[in-house]
């Protein structure tokens, strides 16, 4: 409990604008929860999570369709936040996303209700919260338009470049339903596509691995 208000004070910008029972109420709103890699991030009551501040791992930020194919729509990091995770407390945000703890992860929740509080009765909490949300919603808009108006194979592409400048590897592991939910795909066209790929002696596939073997003929294609 301790950390959490230097925690807070080194990644909040308003923390400066609270006053000293302003930011005692919001450590008490916050705790540090630890997740698996693969489990669903959830508040303890099961109700909207609240913002959501990443400090070690990674959270994949997605949406499920009626049939239970996912899309990614982001990821987020060490020092990053999600503010999408509270959309409870902004009626202008309509639809359902899911948290997903992509690795081994530790996260600083603060709980949605508190985080409203504030926006109603501090004007720096409230621009800062919109403005990370605008923010997300810009990786938001750029992953639905990929899907809408990239072809998949670019859209692979691009996705096996990102995931080996990320991890600094050319062996990316993922197995074929991971990578498909990452897209928004079926396993079957991922599977389809990685095949091809190896084919044409852009990757190497083993189970859950798959290597990329050609780096420029890859970048080419996610031009």
């Amino acid at each position: 409990m301790t950390e959490i208000p230097s925690i807070l004070a080194e990644h909040y910008p308003f923390w400066e604008h609270l006053k000293a029972d302003e930011q005692h109420a919001f450590v008490s709103c916050s705790m540090i929860r630890g997740y698996e890699k693969g489990s669903f991030v959830r508040s303890d009551c099961d109700e909207c999570l609240g913002v959501l501040l990443v400090l070690s791992g990674e959270l994949r930020i997605y949406i499920q369709s009626d049939e239970g194919r996912e899309v990614t729509l982001f990821r987020v990091g060490p020092g990053e936040l999600c503010t999408l995770s509270a959309s409870c407390v902004m009626s202008e945000i309509t639809f359902d996303i899911y948290v997903e703890a992509a690795e081994p992860s530790q996260v600083l929740i603060t709980r949605a209700g508190c985080v409203h509080r504030f926006m109603e009765t501090n004007i720096y909490v409230e621009n800062f919260i919109y403005k990370q949300t605008a923010e997300r919603f810009s990786d938001v808009m750029w992953a639905i338009s990929q899907i809408l108006f990239s072809s998949f194979d670019k859209r692979l592409a691009s996705y096996l470049e990102d995931e080996r400048r990320r991890s600094g590897s050319t062996a990316i592991t993922a197995t074929h339903d991971q990578i498909a939910k990452n897209l928004g795909s079926a396993r079957e066209v991922v599977s389809r596509m990685l095949k091809y790929f190896e084919k044409e002696g852009l990757v190497s596939l083993s189970r859950g691995t798959v290597t990329i073997t050609d780096i420029p003929r890859l970048k080419a294609l996610t031009a």
